[in-house]
C-alpha cells in the first residue's frame, strides 16, 4: 500500500469531534467568503485557519438551481463525510434548505444538491495550475489536498457553515 494512502486512512480513523490539549482545534464554525476565495475555521466567533479555495465555475451570485455551476450562499450545516469520493475526501454541505426549494420551486427548477467541501479531483483533468489559480467547480467548494486533511481533522459533525457572497 503506498505511504499516502496508508497515512490517509490513519488520518481518516481519527475522529474529529473532540479536541483534546496537543491535538487539532476543532471549528466551531466554518465561514466562507466566496468574494475573497477563503474559507475560514472558527472557534469562539475568530478564525484560528485560512484556506484558498476554488468554486464554481459562475460564482457570483447565490446558488438557484441544479447546472447554474453557482456556489450557494447562506447558511447551513457540515452533515456528512465521504472518504470515498471523487475527489479527495469531501464533507457535505446541507444544501438545499427548505428556503432554497422554495426559491427553486417558485421558478420551476431543481434546486441541485451534492454541495461539497472536498480536495482536488481523484483522477485530474487539467493541470495542477489550473486547480490552483481557477474556479473549476460544478457549485462545490475545493481547496487543496493538504488542506483537506486539516479541514476534515479540525470540523466535526454537524458543524455550522455560513456562506457569504
Amino acid at each position: 500500500m503506498p505511504f499516502g494512502r496508508l497515512l490517509l486512512g490513519l488520518l481518516i480513523a481519527m475522529p474529529p469531534a473532540v479536541s483534546h490539549a496537543g491535538e487539532f482545534p476543532i471549528a466551531d464554525m466554518v465561514v466562507i467568503e466566496k468574494a475573497a476565495r477563503k474559507l475560514h475555521l472558527l472557534q469562539n466567533g475568530k478564525a484560528f485557519r485560512t484556506f484558498k479555495i476554488a468554486l464554481g465555475l459562475r460564482p457570483v451570485g447565490d446558488k438557484k438551481k441544479e447546472g447554474d455551476f453557482k456556489t450557494p450562499e447562506g447558511r447551513y450545516w457540515l452533515d456528512a463525510r465521504n472518504q470515498n469520493s471523487d475527489f479527495f475526501l469531501a464533507i457535505h454541505v446541507s444544501y438545499p434548505n427548505q428556503n432554497d426549494r422554495r426559491e427553486a420551486r417558485e421558478i420551476g427548477a431543481d434546486p441541485g444538491g451534492a454541495i461539497m467541501i472536498h480536495g482536488q479531483p481523484n483522477v485530474p483533468t487539467k493541470s495542477e495550475t489550473y486547480y490552483r489559480t481557477q474556479d473549476w467547480t460544478n457549485g462545490c467548494i475545493a481547496v487543496s489536498n493538504s488542506d483537506m486533511i486539516d479541514i476534515w481533522l479540525m470540523t466535526g459533525e454537524n458543524t455550522p457553515i455560513e456562506i457569504r457572497p
